[in-house]
């Protein structure tokens, strides 16, 4: 009996050893502890996102302003042009025949006017007769300026720089007055469009100051920010009824001429945030579509509380409502706290927490 009973007495003095250890009491309590981050009131930058659509400040299309074969095309699609470089041509031999018609035309009147005006300085003919054979001439002057303008039809020339689209039509071709030959684009400066919400819109109106220049930033498809800035010009006249939106304009520099028309992209407009009160987005969680967070006051006690976001940013949120400045809110260990309990709180640098989740803030 004795074997058994002193084994039992062992066993419990070892269980109360441990329990008195203070290393092991350390651990305990160590399991129990928490990292809060005060949340902090400061100024920074709220970024907004829109899809855009790139348009070239000038583009335009060039079509035959004749009807006739296509004689030759000077350029290849994509090619830079510049302003009254020649670029399509068409068969001119009909135009031709018709200026030299007039010309003629032209000659004949002008000598019989010179005649009639010779004469009339002798008082052979009379005024009338002398001023019949000027307005023969003027009228044949006119004809050959309109032949002539139709010759130059035949000829379709750069009206600015800019750079050659598609070819709609070949070499051969008999193409009609008004057809699309090609496109032209001048990307030295494009315009970009984006649809703001009608509450974003009267957020902006009420923030901007009269004469303050917006600038905007593009993000381009391949996710890389564009090199230079934009500046926002033109917000249209009428909101979609349908959408609820109003297209905003702005106009981006493009020296290098990496945009193109019709290219595609985001607008980041920036928007100062003035004492915004910020959490980190880890401390919080969603029940049934609400946001809350786990406030610890100074014992250490747990206490659940719904909060109303503003604005998100990377890794943070912007809290409207449910949190006061100083405020600690539970970083870590979510899953392992419940409403009520106490904690051993281990309080963070609010800006460091903030530093380490790369918000850029003023």
């Amino acid at each position: 009996m004795k074997g058994p009973k002193m084994l039992w007495l062992a066993l419990l003095a070892g269980t109360l050893s441990t329990a008195c250890n203070p290393e092991n009491h350390h651990e305990a309590s160590h399991d129990n502890s928490f990292s809060v981050c005060p949340t902090l009131k400061l100024d920074t930058t709220l970024q907004k996102e829109y899809v855009c659509q790139i348009q070239s400040v000038r583009h335009i299309e060039l079509r035959a302003l004749e009807r006739g074969y296509l004689e030759h095309i000077f350029i290849d699609e994509g090619q830079m042009v510049h302003k009254g470089q020649l670029l399509f041509k068409l068969m001119p031999n009909f135009f031709k025949a018709e200026l030299e018609k007039a010309q003629a035309e032209a000659k004949i009147r002008e000598i019989e006017y010179q005649n009639t005006k010779s004469l009339a300085e002798r008082n052979v003919v009379s005024a009338a007769e002398l001023a019949m054979a000027k307005a023969g001439y003027d009228r044949a002057k006119a004809e050959v300026s309109l032949a002539e303008a139709h010759y130059s039809f035949t000829e379709i020339k750069a009206p600015f720089d800019g750079i050659i689209d598609r070819f709609h039509v070949r070499e051969g071709s008999l193409v009609d007055e008004g057809d699309l030959l090609s496109t032209l684009s001048d990307n030295h400066e494009v315009w970009v469009y984006f649809n703001v919400p009608e509450a974003e819109y009267l957020e902006f109106q009420g923030e901007i100051k009269p004469g303050e220049t917006t600038k905007l930033e593009l993000r381009m498809a391949n996710n890389q920010i564009f090199a230079h800035s934009g500046i926002l010009n033109t917000i249209e006249a009428e909101f979609d009824n349908e959408t609820g939106n109003i297209p905003f304009r702005a106009t981006f520099p493009n020296p290098e001429g990496l945009l193109r028309h019709g290219e595609t992209g985001n607008i980041i407009m920036k928007q100062k945030l003035r004492d915004a009160l910020i959490i980190p987005q880890k401390a919080s969680f969603e029940i049934l579509d609400k946001k809350f967070v786990f406030v610890v006051n100074q014992e250490g006690l747990v206490s659940q509380k719904e909060i109303q976001i503003a604005h998100e940013l990377e890794d943070l949120y912007v809290v409207s409502a449910g949190l006061a400045e100083g405020e600690w809110v539970l970083l870590e260990g979510l899953r392992k706290v419940r409403d009520g309990k106490s904690i051993d709180p281990k309080v963070e640098n609010p800006r460091s927490v903030i530093e380490e989740l790369k918000l850029y803030a003023e």
